[in-house]
């Protein structure tokens, strides 16, 4: 049995809806049959099994992350934003401790660009049995240049990104669920530089967490046609401003005074 590959059952993904492209189907999340697929809910926060289990050997669930269709990450209040981290984290992390899985993904995808399918905010977390998902990740995908640090928080742009450009870290003790709350604000403020101030238009990002030691790592990817470079070579590619892209998200996001500021002050009240 190969290690490193998943199967997907194209039978099954013939049936998935498409809501990204194609805005006048159906939503599938905002559907009241939804809750036959529930597995817990807090609140408006629903935690389902996947309709279309469409990879082989794995446990496919989905986040319904609000009941706000039209909504985005990067829209969220401020309570509802940690409220998810904690209640997706702890899901992520309980699934990896069940000792069923081999390895155990968490991710989200926003956009046209992001490989997903329904627009409705939403995040996955995959059981996998016999494929570990870290085999390819290393240390220095995280390592990058400063943009905030807090207590043991860490929130960077990446010198050595997994597949190209510019990637943001960001990262909290993995077994301090207040910190959580810290992580949840740094990712927050990716997306929406992502979506808002990045120096191309982007309207597409992948989010992926990791569990690295004691740690979690948060990683927001923005997402544009992938490079050839990195689909034929696996040669990933770092952009030459990424110093400028730090001191750009310093400034819009922690500078004194600023709204984000405010919030995030307002939030630790």
């Amino acid at each position: 049995m190969d290690d490193t590959l998943l199967t997907f059952q194209t039978h099954i993904g013939k049936q998935k809806p498409e809501t990204i492209r194609n805005r006048n189907n159906p939503c599938p999340f905002c559907q009241p049959q939804i809750t036959e697929q529930l597995i817990e809910q807090d609140g408006p926060i629903l935690w389902v099994e996947n309709k279309y289990p469409v990879l082989k050997d794995t446990c496919q669930t989905v986040l319904i992350e609000t009941d706000q269709c039209d909504s985005e990450l990067s829209l969220y209040e401020k309570a509802h934003l940690h409220r998810l981290f904690r209640f997706g984290i702890r899901r992520w992390l309980d699934m990896e401790q069940s000792g069923e899985y081999r390895s155990v993904i968490y991710l989200k995808n926003h956009g046209p660009l992001s490989g997903g399918t329904i627009a409705h905010p939403h995040s996955q977390i995959i059981g996998l049995k016999h494929v570990d998902c870290m085999h390819q990740v290393r240390p220095e995908h995280f390592m990058g240049i400063q943009i905030d640090s807090r207590q043991e928080m860490e929130f960077n742009v990446s010198t050595h990104p997994r597949s190209g450009f510019v990637e943001l870290n960001a990262s909290a003790p993995a077994g301090e669920e207040p910190a959580w709350t810290d992580l949840a604000d740094y990712v927050q403020i990716a997306a929406h530089f992502v979506l808002n101030h990045y120096h191309a238009a982007c309207t597409s990002y992948n989010l992926f967490f990791y569990h690295i030691d004691d740690r979690i790592w948060a990683k927001i990817i923005p997402r544009f046609v992938t490079s050839p470079m990195y689909i034929g070579y696996s040669i990933a590619q770092v952009a030459d401003h990424v110093m400028e892209i730090a001191g750009k998200v310093r400034e819009l996001y922690f500078r004194e005074g600023s709204d984000w500021m405010t919030r995030r002050e307002t939030a630790d009240v």
